[in-house]
């Protein structure tokens, strides 16, 4: 499971990056335009200053004209309150201001903006001038900063403060005053009347909006507002600026259209009167989660076999592809970079994991298979010669009459050939166990002469028979410390080698020599020798040499490399040297002291 868990973080790292809460911030987009139709009767109307307004009413210097002329009109239609989407904070004109707050003081249920200022580097409301303030108290901030990378407006913060004073969004309090209750704060929530709106005071009580399609909200142009008092009659007005060449505070709306700040207010209005909230969903959740994805991915390959952990593999990965949007229809934002970046890296750790462990483990049972039919070669190659002298000198015994001393000499022979047999039974089942990590190499130490005379011994007969002498050219000296049995196994096997790949009458000659605190002892033939190429395999399990071939030796091409591997186990090393038609020498070299 530490790959998963590697991977698991990986994912959830790779979430908080800018890259990750841009994907978020499409993929909520496309849910938010995937929601269904409803029925639902709009209670707010959006009266627009558009370009048609603007152009009637000689344009923006005639501002406060056309807003009393509007309100007079909307006054007549009766509506149940007015949000007011135009600064006030300025005089302009006399004349001009003072119809403009009669206007305003025929309302009822006034609601005007609340503005940012700066002054002094210092963050202020920017309230409407006292005249226009006398009929009304309600007071609702239009400010809406861009806070989300991409610059999509998808929520508003319904509260802000100020040099300590605190304004309610004008969405906000033109709900609350159209429903005429309180507003009732709690650390994750606000509540007027019996409708509950999700939010957290820790940042300003920040309100995803759920938009309508465009046209949805019944949108009238100031100057036609004649014909359509019946549709703002008992509905919230929201009055303010659309004209491109006037609104100021357009913002481009997860819909993909831009609207202006009086359209997006009166979208926030209908989100509180719709009931439809979308809450985003707690951090421990999504780690919780996240992590359960993880964890069943983890399982997976860890107990199913075969391809069917690969199709449950993508079942996870539909299951946190699916997700968000589970949540999303049940009212919850929750992030969609996060589960399925956590399912494909875990999924594609897991089963690389898995498929990289799987082949390390057929490598190995090959490896295994291997080594077995390495053995039995070498149990057959190397038992083949003491078999054969047991079984021909039996045959012997059993068939003829023979002196008593001929006996003798057979029955020591057989004594002699079952004990080398059982030493080589021993020699290669402690190489076995050496190659497997269950055998702790013997740590004896004994003379260096000891080993060489043994083995010198031993081979003198097969060298006699091809008229070959071996010489050693000097006394040995030095103490080794290790297995004797296996490195008398090592050197005999030299030997043995030198005598079956030497022609008949030539010689071999044993040198051993100390050079500071390593014993170098070599064996030099008179055979055909060895090329480069087959100097670079010659330790190689199985690997035949042409001097075999040529000598009409038949061998494995075990022996050299269990030799190769007895040195290695004594911390020494093999060094070959040899040219083709000039011999070969190999020179075993281990660590040593002097006698």
């Amino acid at each position: 499971m530490a790959v998963v868990t590697g991977c698991f973080a990986v994912g959830m790292l790779a979430a908080l990056t800018s890259f990750a809460v841009r994907i978020d911030h499409y993929a909520y987009d496309l849910m938010l335009g995937w929601q269904a139709d409803e029925i639902w009767t709009p209670q707010s109307v959006i009266v627009a200053i558009d370009e048609q307004t603007l152009s009637a009413g000689h344009g923006v210097p005639h501002i406060r004209q056309i807003e009393t002329e509007a309100l007079d009109k909307i006054a007549a239609a009766k509506p149940k309150a007015v949000a007011l989407d135009i600064t006030l904070h300025d005089d302009v004109d006399e004349v001009d201001d003072k119809r403009l707050a009669a206007a305003l003081r025929g309302i009822k249920n006034l609601i005007l903006p609340s503005d940012e200022m700066i002054v002094n580097n210092l963050r202020r409301w920017e309230d409407p001038s006292p005249q226009f303030m006398e009929p009304t108290t309600h007071l609702g901030h239009v400010h809406l900063e861009i806070t989300d990378v991409d610059g999509v407006r998808r929520q508003i913060p319904l509260m802000e403060i100020f040099d300590g004073q605190r304004r309610w969004a004008l969405a906000l309090e033109s709900f609350r005053v159209a429903l005429d209750q309180p507003i009732i704060e709690s650390p994750d929530d606000l509540q007027i009347g019996s409708v509950l709106i999700p939010a957290r005071r820790s940042n300003g009580y920040p309100m995803l909006i759920r938009y309508l399609p465009p046209g949805a909200i019944p949108t009238v142009s100031a100057i036609d507002i004649d014909q359509h008092q019946a549709m703002l009659r008992g509905k919230t007005v929201f009055l303010g600026i659309t004209a491109l060449s006037a609104a100021h505070d357009r913002q481009l709306t997860p819909t993909g259209y831009e609207m202006a700040g009086v359209e997006i207010h009166a979208q926030a209005f209908e989100t509180m009167a719709r009931q439809r909230f979308l809450t985003p969903v707690v951090d421990h959740t999504i780690w919780a989660l996240c992590g359960l994805i993880a964890v069943a991915v983890g399982l997976t390959f860890e107990f199913v076999p075969g391809w069917w952990a690969y199709a449950l593999g993508g079942l996870w990965l539909v299951l946190a592809h699916w997700t968000p949007v589970e949540f999303f229809r049940h009212g919850m934002v929750f992030p969609f970079f996060a589960p399925v970046s956590v399912a494909w890296i875990t999924t594609v750790g897991a089963a690389s994991y898995q498929h990289f462990f799987v082949r390390r483990q057929l490598h190995q049972s090959e490896s295994e298979k291997s080594r077995y039919q390495q053995a039995i070669h070498w149990v057959a190659h190397e038992m083949r010669t003491p078999l054969t002298s047991i079984q021909g000198s039996s045959e012997i015994m059993t068939r003829y009459s023979l002196p008593e001393a001929k006996r003798q000499q057979l029955s020591e022979m057989i004594n002699s050939e079952s004990k080398r047999l059982a030493r080589m039974i021993q020699t290669f089942l402690d190489v076995e166990r050496l190659a497997d990590g269950q055998m702790e190499l013997k740590r004896d130490a004994f003379p260096a002469a000891a080993v060489v005379e043994s083995c010198l011994k031993r081979i003198a007969p097969l060298a006699e028979r091809k008229q070959i002498p071996v010489h050693l050219e000097k006394p040995v000296e030095g103490t080794v410390t290790g297995d004797r049995e296996l490195l008398e196994y090592a050197f005999y096997n030299l030997l043995t080698n030198a005598v079956k790949y030497s022609p008949s009458n030539t010689e071999i000659r044993v040198s051993a020599e100390m050079r500071g605190a390593e014993l170098r002892v070599a064996v030099r033939d008179q055979g055909i020798g060895m090329d480069s190429k087959e100097l670079k395999n010659i330790f190689k399990k199985f690997y035949r040499t042409k001097r075999a071939e040529a000598s009409g030796e038949v061998g494995t091409g075990i022996g050299l490399s269990i030799v190769e591997q007895i040195v290695s186990y004594h911390g020494g090393r093999m060094e070959v040297s040899s040219e083709p038609g000039k011999g070969s020498c190999f020179t075993m070299i281990l660590a040593a002291s002097e006698v």
